[in-house]
């Protein structure tokens, strides 16, 4: 059997204070990240992409204390992909891509010259 491998490791900052909620005793985070990254355009112009990842993390072991999170705050994600489904009101199946963290680091952003 071919084995395969669903991880993920992202860099950026959070997006908003982190919702946290308690399921079953245990404390779930869910907030944004976005990644930057630097592209060059059909034309040779360079401009800056942002991308946001949906983040959900349970409090434990390799997970920093959810109330040091902030908006702004650099953050080093591990974890892995994760597809969700859900109907929504109208009756209309939705679906997102989340990352499910494994171990967050808070990461100071290094000085730039």
């Amino acid at each position: 059997m071919e084995h395969s491998m669903n991880r993920i490791e992202l860099r950026g900052r959070v997006g908003q204070d982190p919702r946290i909620v308690e399921v079953g005793g245990n404390s779930v985070a869910n907030f944004t990240l976005a990644t930057n990254e630097v592209i060059k355009d059909r034309n040779g112009n360079v401009r800056e992409v942002t991308t946001w990842h949906n983040i959900v993390a349970w409090a434990g072991k390799g997970m920093p204390y959810f109330e040091e999170i902030r908006k702004g705050t650099c953050l080093y994600v591990l974890g892995k992909i994760r597809n969700q489904k859900y109907t929504n009101q109208e009756g209309v199946e939705r679906s997102y891509t989340e990352v499910l963290a494994s171990r967050m680091v808070l990461d100071p952003p290094k000085d730039r010259d």
